[in-house]
Parts: C-alpha cells; structure tokens; sequence
C-alpha cells in the first residue's frame, strides 16, 4: 500500500510540472512562407544585336557584354559600392610597396566543358589581351605589356607591376577565355573563331544555342550551370531576345514575348511606368554630365576666378535641367566621384540654385552691370561674355540653352556653339581651344574613383584634365591615392581631394545620368545597385527566382493576459 501511495505521488507531480511548464508557454503561430527554388526561364528583350560572344571582342558592343557577363569571369569582380570582391580568384595579397600582386585560383572553379580552370588560362588571355585580335583599348593593352605575369602554379599566379598602382584591381575583371579551346587560334583571326557563337566560359549560365529567323540571330539561350563555383542561380534558363530600341522591346513585352527589357529610354518611360505588372528600375550611371570651364583661356581671364566659377554654378538651375528636360532621369551632381562609390564624400558642399547669391558674388568681385545701360557685368572694361560650346543633339542643345538663359539673370552673357559630339573632343576639348564646353565623363568599366586623368596638374597639357586646373594641393592627394592600398586612406585622401574641387570648382558638375530597366513582378529578388557598366544590371541575377516552395516558419505569439 505505501508503495502504490508513492507511485501516485511520482505522477501528481509529474503532471503539475507539465501543467506549469504548459502554462509558462508562448502559443505559436505557424504562417507559411515563400522560399526561392529552382527553376522557370527568364526572358529579356535586349536593345541591339548581338556580334560575338568574346570576351575580347565586346568592348564596344553592349549587348554582347550584357550576355558574356553570365557566361564568363574575372579573376575579381566589384560590388555596386566599387568595393573588389573575389570572382575566380577566392584569395588575392599584395606586397606592402603595392607593386606585387599573388592571386589563387578556385580549385572548384571548371569550364563549362568540365575541364578546371588554371593560372595557364589567365596567361593565355592576358596576351589576347595585348594582341591586335583584341578590341580592348591601347592604354589597357600597354599597363599589361608593362605588368610581369609569373605562373607560381597551376591554381595561382603572380602581377609584378613596374611602380604603385592602386586601381590595379580594376584591371583584372577581364573575362578569362579556355586557353585548351583557342590556343591554335591565331590572334588576327580571333574574330572569325567559331568559338565567338559556341563560347565556353567559366559564369553561372552557360552557351545552350542561338535562336534564328531568316537568317539573323535573334536570342541567344543560356542554361544554369550546374557546376558553377558559387552557389548556382535559381532561373534554370535566361533567354535573351534582340529588339532595335526600346519602344519595340516594350511591345514585346506588352505582347508577352519577354519577361523583362533591358532599357527604358525616355521615349517610353512614362508608357512603361503605367504597366500594372512591369516594376522600373533605376540605377545611377557611371558618366558626370558637366560644364568644363578653361581655366587658361586669355580671353576669358575672369574663369579663372575661383568665385566667378562657383557664381556660375549658384547661377544654374539644375533642379530644371534634371526634372524637366531630363524627365527625372538624371541625379545633380555636386562633384567629380560618382554617388554611391566607397570614395564619395557625402558630406560635399551642396550648390543650390540661387541667382541673388550668384550675382552678390559676382558684384563681391567687382562685376556690375554698367550705368550706361545694358544687362552684360564688366569689371574695368572686361565684359562677362562666354561662348558655350555644346554637342548638337537635341538633349545637350536645350540644356544649353537652359545654362545660356539662367546666366542672363546674373548678367553673364553666353554665345552657343552647337558642333558634333567627335568635334567637340578633338577639335575644342583636346586642344584647349574653347572657354566654355558642356560635355560628359564616362568611367564605364571603371569602378575604381581614381580622377587622377581628369584633375592632376601633369594631365592639363595633353591630357584630359581639359579645364587645365593647376591646383597642387588637389594633385598631392591624387597622386597620393593612387600609390595607397589601403581603402580607408584613400577614401580619406578622396574626400579632401573633393573638398578642394568644390571650393575652387574648376568646372561645374551638372548631373549624374540614370539607367531605367525593366523586369516583370513575376521576377522576385531583384536588386538595383550603382552602376560601372550596363551589364552590372544583372550582377545579382543569381538571387533572382521564379520558382518558390512553401516552408513552415514557427512564431510564438505573446499571451493576453486578462
């Protein structure tokens, strides 16, 4: 009997403590959620035609460079901050004077014939590179021919470089070719490679066929590959189809041809936003749209006047030029480094649109309008009058006339010169033969800020520094940056260098031009970074899906109590 008593005992505690433990519990709510899978095809109206899947070969073509991004890689690739992060290459080191660099090689990484990827096969290219076969150009080809490439192994390699060069990264996103397919192919004749529409790479999608009517390719179908060195994409097929300009490709959207357009120009940017089920993205351009000032111009000594240059630009509504004549496709530019850059300083002097300040800093500096009458400033005789040379197509003419017009209100009196985009470099820009230019920087492919090309003292006479600004303080911390490995200085060296740029402003930044792409909400996980080329559109296609399964998250819910 004592012993059945105690058992009793044993179990009546047993269930209080389950019954407390029961009570102490949260209840739990159990939703189901979506999860990426595997699977679907993602189709893409690209504008233009295609011309050779070559890596070597796409330099000025676009649309190829949109379709070798996913069939082939670099040793490094860059993220949209133009931070370098590894691509072929998991491991890079530099050596503490910058001039050598080692690189390791995936051991998973394969072609997409299976065979491995090796130190051979960056040699191989690097010389395709500097070969007359390639379309890279020549100052790409001569900082190779200058660089030592020593194979340390079959998974690693080394780049001795003759000083410091601190963008040297930039230089090595280049897509790597099989050199176990084109060795025997000689370089004049790469061109004509059957390689060039049968291509195997190294990328997360891989070569499946060409698609045809009447004779012209008209897509290019590409598949997962399954072997791929990085956890693989989701959408098991991309197939990319040809349109000639954007509006057709719109058709072919509203059609249901294609699940995504590649660019939106401003023709059908506003049809396109009204699309129900297409989401428009838009990313940041790697191209300034400014005003070059000549800084050496006799004829206009008054531009060399730190506060007439920031008169100016105080003086231009650029609020009218991005909204209005641009659409809202463009974003204002206060400096020379991209917004979005790891090098940007945020904190840069902004320039409002203010007419009465302009014209207080121009009287400061003793420009008045004269008493005899007229609307034109003069100091000492010296009138406020500039030519305006700008390209002749209808976009630049009208913000040309924008700038001539807001410049009337302070008093400075603007001649336009309309001239091709080609004569405007070569025959005004190149020679320093102008006072006024509104031109634009593109930095495509080129994800490292160095401005050393554009702003450095020894770049005025004969290179691109074309408003000849002779600032040595600026070019010490150029010069400076670009021998610094280190990202935090050089981010520090940049910021300065930005800070002296906008209190002398040597020529006025306009704009940053934008992208607009396409992609259907059917199409999840799409992100929009800043862009360094067109193709960086599609640098995270891998985490896009079509495809979910369903998964079971389990989420205690608080109790009420009463």
């Amino acid at each position: 009997m004592k012993r059945l008593r105690w058992q009793i005992l044993v179990v009546a505690v047993t269930l209080v403590i389950v019954a407390l433990l029961l009570l102490s519990q949260q209840p739990v709510s159990i939703t189901i959620l979506p999860q990426a899978a595997p699977g679907g095809i993602y189709t893409e109206a690209l504008i233009g035609s295609m011309g050779r899947l070559n890596p070597m070969l796409d330099w000025n073509n676009p649309t190829d460079r949109d379709i070798n991004r996913l069939i082939f890689s670099g040793l490094m690739k860059f993220d949209g901050r133009g931070m370098p992060q590894p691509d072929l290459a998991d491991s890079w080191g530099e050596s503490a004077d910058g001039t050598t660099y080692n690189f390791s090689i995936r051991t998973n990484a394969k072609w997409h014939d299976g065979e491995p990827v090796t130190s051979d096969d960056v040699i191989f290219t690097i010389e395709a590179i500097k070969s007359s076969g390639s379309l890279f150009p020549q100052d790409i080809k001569d900082l190779w021919s200058q660089i030592e490439v020593k194979k340390l192994n079959d998974q690693t390699l080394q780049f001795t470089l003759p000083e410091p060069f601190a963008p040297f990264l930039d230089y090595t996103t280049f897509g790597i070719l099989p050199k176990h397919l084109l060795e025997n192919v000689p370089a004049d004749q790469l061109a004509a490679a059957d390689f060039n529409l049968k291509p195997i790479g190294t990328g997360p999608y891989k070569f499946d066929r060409l698609i045809t009517s009447g004779g012209q390719i008209t897509g290019v179908v590409l598949t997962v590959n399954q072997d791929y060195y990085l956890p693989r994409a989701f959408i098991e097929q991309i197939v990319f189809r040809f349109y000639p300009n954007s509006a057709a490709a719109l058709d072919a959207y509203q059609s249901g041809e294609v699940l995504g357009i590649s660019q939106i120009s401003n023709d059908v940017l506003q049809e396109a936003l009204t699309e129900p089920t297409l989401s428009v993205y838009t990313s940041r351009l790697p191209q300034l749209s400014l005003v070059f000032l000549n800084n050496n111009n006799q004829s206009t000594p008054f531009l060399q006047n730190a506060n007439v240059r920031r008169a100016l630009l105080l003086a231009t509504n650029r609020n009218v030029i991005t909204s209005k004549i641009l659409q809202g496709q463009a974003i204002i530019a206060d400096g020379p480094i991209l917004p979005g850059s790891w090098a940007h300083y945020d904190e840069i002097e902004h320039f409002d649109y203010d007419p009465d300040a302009a014209a207080a800093l121009l009287k400061q500096e003793g420009y008045v309008i004269p008493a005899g009458g007229g609307d034109v400033r003069a100091k000492d005789g010296q009138f406020l009058n500039l030519t305006l040379t700008h390209p002749d197509d209808a976009i630049h003419t009208q913000i040309a006339q924008a700038i001539q017009s807001n410049w009337a209100i302070v008093g400075v009196k603007v001649d336009l010169q309309a001239v091709p985009y080609e004569s405007l470099v070569n025959d005004f820009l190149t020679p320093r033969n102008y006072q006024a230019a509104l031109a634009d920087l593109n930095t495509a492919r080129t994800p490292d800020p160095d401005p050393y090309l554009f702003w450095h003292q020894s770049e005025a006479t004969g290179g691109q520094n074309y408003s000849q600004w002779d600032n040595r303080t600026a070019s010490e911390f150029l010069e400076t940056a670009r021998i610094t490995a280190n990202f935090s200085d050089r981010a520090r060296l940049y910021r300065n260098f930005q800070v002296v740029f906008t209190k002398d402003m040597p020529s006025l930044p306009l704009y940053y031009p934008v992208y607009s792409y396409g992609v259907d909400i059917q199409v999840q996980g799409v992100q929009v970074a800043p862009m360094y080329d067109l193709s960086d559109r599609l640098a995270l296609i891998n985490e896009w899906y079509l495809v979910t399964r369903r998964a079971l998250e389990q989420t205690p819910q608080p109790t009420t109590q009463p």
